[in-house]
C-alpha cells in the first residue's frame, strides 16, 4: 500500500505551480523533511519536502508539467509500510501451492488508494469522526458521502473522489483524524468489481453467515436500507455534542455523560445541558439549605482543600489560534499607533439611517461605517493592504479589500472577512455582516469566509474594552482594535470644555512593510472619514 503526498498550500491564492525538477527518483529511499521536488509559482521558487521517511514509489508529473495544489504530487511507501510489505513479499514467494492464489486475491482486494483528509477550514488540523456512511467492502459512487466529521467550526461531509470499493477505514467513530493523513482507502481500479466477486467458496461463506444472522439484525438492516429509520451513532466512551454544547457544559460544570440526550443520533443539544444545569442548581440549593442546619462547630471542623489543578489538552480552534498568534508575534515585528476618534457626527448619521435599514430587515451597527471608511483609506495607502512573502523577498499588493472582523462565537474567536469591500455599499456590508454573524453563532461559517483576508478589525468595545494592543492576523500587515465609546470632557477650539463621544482606536502594523509616519497618515485619513461622514457619503450607496 502506498501513501499519496498531497501538494500543500504554498502561498496565498496559489492553486497550481510548475514542476521544475525532481530531486529524487522512483525507488529512492528518502528521509523525513528531505527535499523531493522544486516547483515554481508566479511568486517564488519553492522546494517541497517529504512529510515522512520511506521509499518513493511513483512520480505523478514530469519536469515542466503543471501540478495542482491539494492534488497528489507523488506516491510513497512510508517506513512502516515498507517494513510490512517486505515480509509479505518473502512469504508469498516461498509459497508455491494452490493456496497462493487466494493470497493474491486477498492482497488485491485489500489494495487501494489512500484518501487524505483535505483542508476543511483555515487553521483546522484535526477533526472528530462523527459517523461513517459506508463500511469496508462497500461500493461507492463518485461524490457519494463517505463520512461525517466535526471540527471546532462546523460539521462537514467528506465525499469520495472516485467511484470504487472502500477497502479500509483508518479511524473509528469518535476518533480524531488528522488533516493531510489517510482517512480511508478506496480501490477505484477496473479490477475492483472483479476482486470484490470471489469464487464459490466465498459465496458459500457469505450465505452461511447470512443464515446465522439473527432475524432482528436482518429486519434492522432492511429497515435502514428502506429509510424507515436511521440507527443512532454509538461511540463507546464518547458523548456526541458540538463544540458549542461542550463549551456550555464546561461553563456550568456539567459532565456530558450524565446529560440525557434529546437530539438526533443521540446528540446532546444545548437545551439538554441547560435542563441539566437547572436540575443541578436545584439540587445545590437543597444541599445548601441542608448545610445551613449544621452547627458552626461542625463547619469549623471541616478540612479545607486547596492547591488542586486540572489539565486539558489544547486542541481544535484554541490550538489553531494559539499556533497562529505565536507565529504572528515571532515572525512579524509589531508596532502600535493609538488615537481618539470623535464619534458624535457618526452617531447622528447612524441614527438617521437605522430605520431605513431595519425596514429591509438589516441591523445597522457602527462596524459597516468603520469597514467602508477603511476601504476608502486603503485606496490612498495601498501598502496597508499588502503582505510580505514568507521568505521576505516579495511584497504582494492586493486589489481587493477583504476586511476581516473578529466574532466572539460560541465555539471561540473567528475572523471571517467580507470580500471586495471596495465594490460594496454600506447596505451590502451591513447585510453580509449580519449573515456571517448568524452563521458564526451556529458554527457554520463557510471556509471561504475565513480565508483571503487582507486587513482586520477587532471590536473589543462591544465587550466593554477601552484600549488594546491587537496581534496581527498573519499573513496580513495591519489590524485595528476599537474601544467602547465614552462620553468624556474635551476642550473645543475656543478653550471651552464640552462633552464629546470618544472611542479609542489602536492600530498594530507590520514594521517590515509599514513605517510609523505612513500608519499615522493612514489613520488620520480613516478617522477623517468617520468624524466627517459627509466626506464619504458618495461612496456609501
Amino acid at each position: 500500500m502506498t501513501t499519496e503526498f498531497i501538494l500543500p498550500d504554498i502561498g496565498e491564492g496559489i492553486v497550481e505551480c510548475e514542476l521544475l525538477e525532481w530531486l529524487v527518483a522512483e525507488g529512492d529511499v528518502i528521509e523525513e523533511d528531505q527535499p523531493v521536488a522544486e516547483v515554481m509559482t508566479d511568486k517564488a521558487t519553492v522546494q517541497i519536502p517529504a512529510m515522512h521517511a520511506g521509499r518513493v514509489m511513483k512520480l505523478h508529473y514530469q519536469p515542466g508539467d503543471i501540478a495542482k495544489v491539494h492534488a497528489p504530487l507523488f506516491a510513497m511507501a512510508t517506513s512502516e509500510q515498507v517494513t510490512k510489505q517486505e515480509p509479505e513479499a518473502e512469504s508469498a514467494a516461498s509459497q508455491d501451492h494452490p493456496a497462493s492464489t487466494s493470497t493474491t486475491t486477498t492482497t488485491s482486494a485489500g489494495a487501494g488508494e489512500d484518501f487524505l483528509l483535505p483542508d476543511i477550514g483555515e487553521g483546522i488540523v484535526e477533526c472528530e469522526i462523527v459517523k461513517w456512511q459506508v463500511t469496508e467492502g462497500q461500493s461507492v459512487e463518485e461524490d457519494q458521502v463517505v463520512v461525517e466529521v466535526m471540527t471546532d467550526k462546523a460539521v462537514v461531509e467528506i465525499p469520495a473522489k472516485h467511484a470504487g470499493v472502500i477497502t479500509k477505514l483508518y479511524y473509528g467513530e469518535g476518533d480524531i483524524a488528522k488533516v493531510h493523513a489517510p482517512l480511508f482507502a478506496l480501490d477505484h481500479s477496473d479490477s475492483a468489481s472483479t476482486s470484490s466477486q470471489s469464487g464459490p467458496a466465498h459465496t458459500q461463506t457469505e450465505a452461511s453467515a447470512a443464515q446465522t444472522a439473527t432475524p432482528e439484525a436482518a429486519i434492522s438492516e432492511s429497515a435502514a436500507r428502506e429509510g424507515s429509520f436511521e440507527p443512532p451513532v454509538a461511540i463507546p466512551g464518547k458523548v456526541l455534542a458540538s463544540p458549542a454544547v461542550r463549551r456550555i457544559a464546561k461553563e456550568h460544570n456539567i459532565d456530558l455523560k450524565s446529560v440525557q440526550a434529546s437530539g438526533k443520533k443521540g446528540r446532546v443539544l444545548k437545551q439538554d445541558v441547560y435542563r441539566a444545569a437547572e436540575s443541578l442548581n436545584t439540587n445545590n440549593e437543597l444541599n445548601d439549605a441542608s448545610k445551613q442546619t449544621k452547627t458552626a462547630s461542625e463547619d469549623t471542623r471541616r478540612p479545607v482543600e486547596s492547591g488542586g489543578k486540572r489539565t486539558e489538552k489544547v486542541r481544535g480552534l484554541q490550538a489553531a489560534m494559539a499556533k497562529q498568534m505565536q507565529l504572528s508575534v515571532q515572525t512579524i515585528p509589531h508596532f502600535t499607533v493609538s488615537d481618539e476618534l470623535m464619534m458624535d457626527k457618526l452617531i447622528a448619521l447612524r441614527a438617521e439611517l437605522k430605520p431605513a435599514f431595519e425596514a429591509k430587515g438589516v441591523k445597522l451597527s457602527f462596524m459597516p461605517f468603520f469597514i467602508k471608511a477603511l476601504s476608502l483609506a486603503l485606496k490612498e495607502f495601498p501598502v496597508i493592504n499588502s503582505q510580505m512573502s514568507d521568505d521576505g523577498e516579495y511584497l504582494h499588493y492586493f486589489d481587493d479589500h477583504n476586511v476581516g472582523f473578529a466574532v466572539d462565537s460560541k465555539i471561540g474567536l473567528l475572523v471571517p472577512n467580507i470580500k471586495r469591500v471596495q465594490d460594496l455599499s454600506l447596505f451590502d456590508i451591513a447585510s453580509q455582516m449580519q449573515t456571517i454573524i448568524e452563521q458564526a453563532r451556529e458554527g457554520k461559517v463557510p471556509a471561504s469566509a475565513l480565508k483571503g483576508g487582507t486587513v482586520s478589525v477587532s471590536n473589543i468595545g462591544a465587550l466593554g474594552g477601552i484600549t488594546a494592543t491587537p496581534v496581527i492576523n498573519k499573513p496580513e500587515s495591519a489590524i485595528v482594535a476599537l474601544g467602547k465609546t465614552q462620553k468624556l470632557p474635551r476642550f473645543d477650539d475656543n478653550g471651552n470644555v464640552t462633552a464629546q463621544h470618544i472611542m479609542h482606536v489602536n492600530w498594530s502594523g507590520d514594521h517590515r512593510i509599514i513605517d510609523g509616519a505612513t500608519m499615522v497618515k493612514f489613520n488620520n485619513l480613516w478617522c477623517h472619514y468617520l468624524q466627517n461622514p459627509s466626506a464619504m457619503l458618495m461612496h456609501l450607496t
